[in-house]
């Protein structure tokens, strides 16, 4: 093992650079590009310093790997997300904060179900007979918050 690691050439960190891009594309979140632009910087100084140990070369690219994670996260963490036209995009009952529903089955022990538009929804609030008109209050995941009106 020790000998395959010692014939590591730069082109072989740029490789893995390319590898860790396809992933960050397949996959969700924004994590393995910081170990790629890591991985890729290997190549940079692998070129400068042909000779550096596979151990050094390792231990650079985990330092390297984690101070990149940490100063991407810190710079998004600084930068507010801007503004958009559509809040509530991917949260769907954060949209219907404020409608005016008509529950299809009674709210019994604090849960029941109401109409909203082609669906159903469940929903939480005190207890009321099917058939009143409730107003929604909050959004908790898939469950509306009621009250009635």
């Amino acid at each position: 093992m020790a000998a395959f690691l010692a014939g590591i050439e730069f082109w072989w960190w740029w490789a893995l650079a390319a590898g860790l891009l396809l992933v960050e594309i397949l996959a969700p979140g924004f994590f393995f590009i910081w170990f790629a632009a890591a991985a890729a910087v290997m190549g940079l100084v692998l070129l400068a310093i042909p000779g550096l140990a596979w151990e050094w070369q390792l231990i650079l690219f985990g330092v390297l790997g984690v101070a990149a994670l940490w100063g991407g996260r810190a710079v998004f963490k600084r930068r507010p997300q801007a503004p958009t036209d559509q809040p509530n995009l991917n949260r769907r009952g954060d949209g219907y904060v404020g409608r005016h529903l008509t529950l299809v089955e009674a709210i019994r022990d604090g849960y029941g179900w109401a109409k909203v538009d082609d669906s159903r929804w469940r929903v939480v609030g005190p207890d009321l007979p099917a058939g009143s008109h409730v107003r929604v209050v909050a959004a908790e995941g898939a469950t509306l918050r009621v009250a009635p009106l």
